[in-house]
């Protein structure tokens, strides 16, 4: 057993199933969705796209752009929140939390591609 391989599928496979924890709830009910679960989120999706620097294979430039494209919009999710918590002073309205739950979930599509490829990636390995 490979331990970096181990390491790399356990950060990829928590930022999906973080990424959907912060997702699942009313969409614009911002009691469902908490800031601290955002903020790990965007934390664990940036050390799994670290990790995905080393590999020079096609599959990992794929997996490094699913990463990169979570990382953004999970940024973006996070930029909207902190504007209209401390920025416009509007709060977290149900339209806000719309926006930034609709972010995350783009972000939770590319942690599934993710998750799917490597999948993929595992079943072709030959021993």
């Amino acid at each position: 057993m490979n331990p970096e391989k181990v390491v790399f599928g356990f950060f990829i496979v928590l930022a999906l199933t973080l990424n959907f924890g912060f997702y699942v709830g009313e969409f614009n009910n911002p009691a469902h969705h908490n800031g601290y679960e955002l903020f790990a989120v965007v934390i664990v999706n940036l050390v799994a796209t670290i990790l995905k620097f080393g590999d020079r294979t096609q599959m990992g430039a794929v997996l490094l752009a699913t990463s990169l494209v979570a990382v953004l919009q999970l940024l973006a999710a996070t930029i909207v929140w902190g504007a209209a918590e401390y920025v416009t002073e509007t709060g977290l309205t149900p339209d806000v939390m719309a926006s930034v739950v609709s972010l995350a979930g783009g972000a939770m599509l590319a942690n599934v591609i993710s998750v799917v490829l490597l999948v993929i990636e595992t079943v072709m390995l030959r021993r």
